[in-house]
């Protein structure tokens, strides 16, 4: 193929992708699911034939997932409408209040002489009116912008939040760029990040701060890589107080760290994670807070693996759903495994920590009794720095899980999860599990 072919095929394959996602967030909702599913998963194949042919050129793959990105700037999330809670604890910053302090039903009752339209209109759109804040402080700093850029409308809210997350897109995809060629990792495998339809569509189209948090680990690994350790601690501190969840990885963190070089790591982690969670000390704000915390592990179910099973198992023994004391359980073990985990593998070199990380995300993510599609997205990236196909499988088959939205009552299908889950543990089993000939390949895999 001469050069100007293989421009010219460039151009079309990257016209169709661009056209497709278009269509995909602007006009098909998450009721339509078959449409969905089809238009998801020709994208998908898409973006690996644009990988396969033009991924050694990182230029390509950059412009190309800017440009869709880019697209989506004027779209309304149709596949999740956590937005309306986003701009809601914002806009209760902007007016100094504390947004732990009440549930949104309690403080819209008690306050009708601070309310405005703007939050009469994000109270009908929210799906958690009756829960406290469950968002850490940290993201209340960016709501509070999303607030600010608002202005009142909730779309130029929207919008506003919408470049802030692909500002940190653009930040991510060079910091993961420079890590890659660090470690020697052919630059194609940021295009399954860059041009994965999943990770435009939770993370621009629908606004999850996932990407940020992402951002902060592969900061948090280049920082390790070049020895500086202070910046390290700092950023990892920092995606705790994006989401909670990277706690799960600080205790390989931990085994990582040299003697030597823990003072300045845990003065950088603990210094962060006091910046971060310091307003929570007022008031009730920490107690409200972890409530909501403890509340969404206790009470929730959606697309679980493990969880359900296990649940109806409980159904059989009890009669009933033992989701109080199946999560608890599911925690102590997840926990376990985890130290196990992070233990065990403890020593094995940079490149193997960063699998370590993945494999804890595993771990948690199928005994959880709550997997939404964007969950997955920190532990995508991460494992595109091994050798490991999981979760760049289930970045497509978690599509499956969207489902449950196409009928009114929001039902799961057993059968639609096994399309999803089952296909991941034969990979799992395939990766993980089975022997293999090449021993240098089963070292590296094996837990």
């Amino acid at each position: 193929m001469n050069k100007t072919s293989n421009i010219v095929l460039a151009l079309i394959l990257g016209l169709l992708l661009l056209l497709g996602s278009l269509y995909l967030g602007y006009f098909v909702s998450r009721e339509e699911f078959w449409t969905l599913f089809g238009v998801f998963s020709l994208l998908f194949v898409g973006a690996g034939f644009f990988i396969k042919l033009y991924g050694k050129s990182w230029q390509w793959i950059f412009f190309l997932g800017l440009l869709i990105r880019l697209g989506m700037l004027l779209t309304f999330p149709k596949l999740s409408d956590d937005y309306a809670r986003f701009l809601w604890d914002g806009e209760l910053v902007r007016i100094e209040q504390n947004p732990y302090s009440e549930i949104p039903r309690e403080w819209l009752e008690k306050n009708q002489d601070l309310t405005n339209p703007f939050l009469d209109n994000l109270f009908e759109l929210m799906n958690s009116k009756d829960y406290y804040s469950v968002y850490p402080p940290s993201n209340q700093l960016i709501f509070w912008l999303g607030s600010l850029g608002a202005k009142m409308d909730p779309w130029q809210g929207i919008v506003c939040l919408r470049m802030m997350i692909l500002i940190g897109e653009i930040g991510l995809y060079f910091i993961f760029l420079s890590l890659i060629k660090k470690v020697n990792i052919v630059p194609s495998r940021l295009g399954w990040y860059w041009l994965n339809p999943l990770v435009i569509f939770e993370l621009t189209v629908n606004l999850h701060f996932e990407g940020l948090v992402l951002l902060t680990l592969i900061a948090t690994l280049l920082f390790l890589q070049k020895k500086k350790i202070l910046l390290s601690g700092l950023m990892v501190g920092l995606s705790v107080g994006l989401k909670l969840l990277p706690l799960i990885l600080l205790p390989a963190l931990f085994f990582f760290v040299k003697k030597k070089q823990l003072i300045p790591f845990v003065l950088g982690l603990f210094g962060m994670l006091f910046i971060c969670f310091a307003p929570l000390m007022y008031g009730d704000s920490l107690w409200n807070f972890l409530q909501s915390v403890r509340l969404y592990q206790g009470k929730f179910e959606f697309n679980a693996s493990v969880y359900y099973l296990l649940r109806e198992v409980g159904f059989w023994i009890q009669g009933y759903n033992t989701i109080a004391t199946l999560t608890k359980i599911l925690s102590g073990l997840t926990m376990v495994l985890i130290l196990w985990l992070s233990w065990s593998r403890s020593g094995k070199g940079f490149k193997e920590l960063i699998h370590t990380w993945m494999l804890v995300y595993l771990i948690y993510l199928v005994l959880q009794p709550v997997v939404h599609p964007w969950y997955i997205i920190p532990a995508l990236g991460l494992s595109l720095f091994t050798q490991s196909k999981i979760f760049l499988a289930w970045s497509w088959l978690i599509i499956w899980s969207y489902m449950a939205y196409s009928n009114p009552e929001f039902t799961e299908n057993p059968w639609i999860l096994t399309l999803e889950y089952l296909p991941l543990f034969i990979l799992i089993v395939s990766e993980y599990f089975r022997p293999r000939k090449d021993e240098n390949l089963t070292q590296n895999l094996s837990l």
